[in-house]
């Protein structure tokens, strides 16, 4: 038997989280550098509303996502961390799209509540992870998975930022709702 075959399941949900965590965490952040640039171009706005609308559309993700979380979480004990997976990378993945689209700042600010409601896909890959894996490499597992999430949003701004510069504000919102597609559908699958 090969080293491949002969790895734990916890190990191998490692690799595919760890690819999620990263693909998400660089398509959250992907569309941070220009967000009041795309914003800019749905309207005349002033510098005040400039500023309060792309302040909104920033916030009001996290804000929906820390109001339906637990939500998600009594859900997820039910249900399991798999269907949860797949749920925050689909509602990701329609709703960056979906984002890309925006005809006004309004939809634009509305798209992205959405998008909060739906995430929860690191908090998931971090239970799930958390409840396979031995006690002896807790630690070093959820540290590996943290550089998935964090690489994630390092990568995210400055490809989302050249991206934008070379072909538009949308694309980076398409690209963001592409790999969510792509990856963490797939992933989510092999765990």
């Amino acid at each position: 038997m090969t080293d491949a075959k002969r790895k734990p399941q916890w190990q191998k949900n490692l690799y595919a989280l760890w690819l999620g965590n990263f693909i998400t965490g660089a398509g959250a952040s992907m569309s941070l550098p220009f967000l009041p640039l795309f914003i800019s171009t749905m309207d005349h706005f002033s510098k005040f509303q400039l500023n309060l609308y792309a302040g909104l559309a920033f916030s009001v993700t996290f804000l929906s996502q820390a109001i339906v979380s637990p939500l998600w979480g009594k859900l997820a004990d039910r249900t399991g961390r798999k269907p949860m997976l797949m749920r925050a990378a689909a509602g990701m993945t329609i709703t960056a799209t979906l984002t890309g689209f925006s005809p006004n700042v309004w939809i634009l600010i509305g798209l992205r509540l959405l998008q909060g409601c739906f995430s929860g896909y690191i908090n998931n890959a971090y239970a799930l992870i958390a409840s396979e894996v031995p006690n002896d490499k807790s630690g070093q597992t959820m540290g590996t998975l943290t550089t998935g999430n964090i690489g994630g949003q390092l990568i995210g701004p400055i490809f989302g930022g050249y991206i934008a510069g070379l072909f538009g504000y949308q694309i980076p919102f398409f690209i963001f709702g592409g790999p969510d597609v792509c990856g963490n559908h797939r992933h989510a699958i092999l765990c």
